[in-house]
């Protein structure tokens, strides 16, 4: 009379080490996807943020080839036909527009500086990327 043979059981299912195996691939993988999505998340801001200033920009450059005199310091976020920039933003926009930070706080444009800038508070420049010609958080070169 044969015996049923143990080792061909055995072959058939999985080790606690390759359980524990896959079990830390699939981990890593979740980690590096949500990794890759909060830098993507980082990355749209800032796009987003570099065009709110190109259009602030290009308003500044309309508005100082209409009135050559004008001193890029006297450049008001305002709808005044001397001063405002407001006339010149695109799609008839009504007032200057904000960029988020990557905290999510509203953060308003220096429109009396050129190229404009974000504005973190007490006139402090606000670009998270750290480089002033990468072209995110700020208009770049």
């Amino acid at each position: 009379m044969k015996t049923p043979c143990q080792s061909a059981r055995s072959r058939r299912a999985f080790t606690l080490l390759e359980m524990t195996i896959v079990i830390m691939i699939l981990v890593a993988l979740l980690g590096s996807g949500l990794f890759v999505s909060t830098k993507m998340d980082e990355w749209k801001l800032g796009r987003q943020a570099s065009e709110s200033l190109r259009m602030v920009y290009s308003a500044q450059r309309m508005l100082l080839a209409d009135r050559p005199t004008l001193s890029v310091s006297a450049i008001t976020a305002t709808s005044d036909p001397s001063t405002g920039i407001i006339p010149y933003l695109p799609n008839q926009a009504t007032s200057v527009p904000t960029v988020k930070s990557l905290t999510g706080t509203s953060l308003s444009i220096l429109v009396n500086v050129s190229p404009p800038v974000v504005n973190a508070g007490s006139g402090t420049t606000y670009d998270p990327s750290g480089c002033s010609s990468d072209s995110l958080w700020d208009v770049g070169e």
